[in-house]
C-alpha cells in the first residue's frame, strides 16, 4: 500500500462548510472521480483507490491509495472481488485515516470487477466509523457483460447496501432508453458516467448552495441517515418559457427514478429546485403539484434556491428513498409433510367392503426390519448381505365378515386357513 501525497486537512475551511469527500474506487471510479474533479467541485477532496498502479498513474486525484498485492505484482485484483475485500481489509485503518474529517463521503464505484465491487463495502464501513454519512453511487454492468460479473455486482451491491446510509445505483441497462442503434460504445459509457456524475453533482449542490428555502445538512442525514435504504436519484434542467412542464415530464421519464415508478414506492422524498432570478412561485407550485402526486404515501422534503448565473433556466435535483425490503420468516417447512389419506366413502361399504384406511408415516416407520450387518470374507473383504425383511401385518382397521361373521374358522392341523398362507408361513412379498 502507498499513499502518494498527505491527506488535506479540513481546519483551515470555514465552520460552516461541510467537509465532503469523494472517493473513486476502482477502474470505473476513478475515472468517474476524474470527471467530477473539476472547477464546480472547488473545495472537495478528491480520493483515487484502486489495486492497478498504471490506473492510479493517470488519475489527478489528490490523494491516491494503491492497495497492492505481491501476488498479482500491482495488476489488480484479477476480477476478483474478494482479494480486493481482503486488500480492504487488511488497509482498513489506512481506509479509515483517509476518511477522518469529511462529514460526508461519497462512493463512485463501477460494480462487477474486484476493485469497486470487493473494496467500496469496505470503505464505506471504514466512513461510518469514523463518523461521515456514506453515500455511495454505483453503476451495474450491462447484460453483455455475462453472468458472472452480474453475480459478482450484485454481492457487492447487498454488502454495500448492509453498511451505507444511501446508495443511488444506475443499471448500466437502463442507458440504452437514452441511444439509438448507432451509438458508440465509447459515447455508451461516457452517457453511463454521466448519469452518474449528476447524481454527485446534484448531492454537492444540496450541501454548497445556500437556498431561500433551505434544506439543511440534517434534512440529509434524516432522509438517508441508518435506513440502510435503496435511493433513486435524479437531476435535470431545462430551460424556456414551459419549464416547469418540461421538467416535470424529464423527470418522469428519468431511467434512474425508473420512469417514476420509484416515486411510487418511496417513502421519502428531497426535492430541491434551482433558478434565475425569474423563477416565480406559480412554477414552483407546479412542479411540487405535480411530483407529490406520483409520491403520495412518502414524506416530501422541498428547497428552492436563486441562482444569478440560471436566468430563464430550471433545475431540479430529486432523491427518492425507501427503506430496504425485509425478509419475512419461511413459513415453508423443510420437514416431509404427513402422509394423511382420508377416507372416502365408498359406494357398497354397508355390504362388507372395509373403508379406504388411514396411514400414519409413524407406525409404518416402526416396522420391523433386519439392519444390515456386513460380513467378512475369507479374503478380508467385505460383502454386504441383502437386507432380509420381516412380514409384518398392516395397522387396517378390524372390519366385519358380514354374513359370514357368526361361522366357525376353519382349522386344520391347528392352523386357521382363513388366514392366507404367506401370513401363516412368515413369506415374504418382495
Amino acid at each position: 500500500m502507498k499513499i502518494q501525497t498527505e491527506i488535506p486537512s479540513a481546519t483551515a475551511e470555514s465552520p460552516r462548510t461541510r467537509t465532503i469527500k469523494i472517493f473513486g474506487v476502482g477502474g470505473a471510479g476513478v475515472i468517474l472521480g476524474d470527471t467530477l474533479n473539476q472547477g464546480e467541485f472547488s473545495g472537495a477532496h478528491f480520493v483515487a483507490i484502486d489495486t492497478d498502479a498504471q490506473s492510479l498513474a493517470a488519475s489527478a486525484a489528490t490523494v491516491k491509495i494503491h492497495l497492492e498485492t505481491k501476488l498479482m505484482r500491482g495488476l489488480g485484483t484479477g476480477g476478483d472481488p474478494e482479494r480486493g475485500r481482503a486488500l480492504a481489509e487488511e488497509q482498513f485503518s489506512t481506509l479509515k485515516a483517509a476518511c477522518e474529517g469529511g462529514e460526508v463521503v461519497l462512493i463512485v464505484a463501477g460494480f462487477g470487477g474486484g476493485a469497486g465491487s470487493g473494496v467500496s463495502p469496505v470503505l464505506a464501513r471504514a466512513a461510518k466509523e469514523s463518523g461521515a454519512l456514506v453515500l455511495a453511487f454505483v453503476t451495474m454492468p450491462f447484460q453483455c457483460e455475462g453472468n458472472r460479473r452480474q453475480q459478482q455486482a450484485n454481492e457487492g451491491l447487498d454488502q454495500l447496501r448492509s453498511v451505507a446510509d444511501g446508495v443511488i445505483c444506475l443499471p448500466s441497462q437502463k442507458a440504452f432508453k437514452l441511444m439509438d442503434e448507432n451509438t458508440s460504445v465509447l459515447e455508451t459509457f461516457r452517457i453511463t458516467g454521466s448519469l452518474l456524475a449528476e447524481g454527485v453533482r446534484g448531492v454537492w449542490q444540496l450541501l454548497t448552495r445556500p437556498g431561500l428555502i433551505q434544506i439543511h445538512f440534517d434534512d440529509l442525514c434524516g432522509l438517508v441517515r441508518d435506513r440502510h435504504s435503496e435511493s433513486a436519484f435524479a437531476f435535470v434542467e431545462t430551460a424556456g418559457p414551459a419549464r416547469s412542464r418540461e421538467i416535470v415530464e424529464k423527470l418522469l421519464a428519468h431511467p434512474l427514478l425508473d420512469e417514476g415508478r420509484a416515486l411510487a414506492s418511496a417513502n421519502a422524498v428531497l426535492i430541491s429546485l434551482t433558478g434565475g432570478k425569474d423563477l416565480t412561485m406559480s412554477e414552483v407550485n407546479r412542479v411540487m403539484e405535480k411530483i407529490s402526486g406520483h409520491c403520495e404515501q412518502a414524506q416530501v422534503i422541498m428547497g428552492a434556491a436563486i441562482d444569478a448565473g440560471m436566468a430563464n433556466k430550471l433545475s431540479v435535483v430529486l432523491i427518492a428513498a425507501k427503506n430496504a425490503a425485509e425478509k419475512s420468516d419461511s413459513l415453508i417447512s423443510t420437514d416431509p409433510p404427513e402422509l394423511n389419506i382420508v377416507p372416502n366413502p365408498v359406494e357398497g361399504a354397508g355390504d362388507g367392503l372395509p373403508p379406504v384406511p388411514r396411514f400414519d408415516r409413524r407406525s409404518l416407520s416402526t416396522s420391523p426390519v433386519h439392519q444390515r450387518e456386513p460380513a467378512v470374507s475369507r479374503h478380508g473383504r467385505v460383502r454386504r448381505d441383502k437386507t432380509k425383511m420381516l412380514q409384518t401385518q398392516l395397522p387396517l382397521a378390524i372390519v366385519s365378515k358380514g354374513r359370514f361373521d357368526k361361522s366357525e374358522p376353519t382349522i386344520h392341523k391347528g392352523e386357521d386357513l382363513d388366514i392366507p398362507t404367506y401370513i401363516r408361513r412368515g413369506v415374504p412379498l418382495n
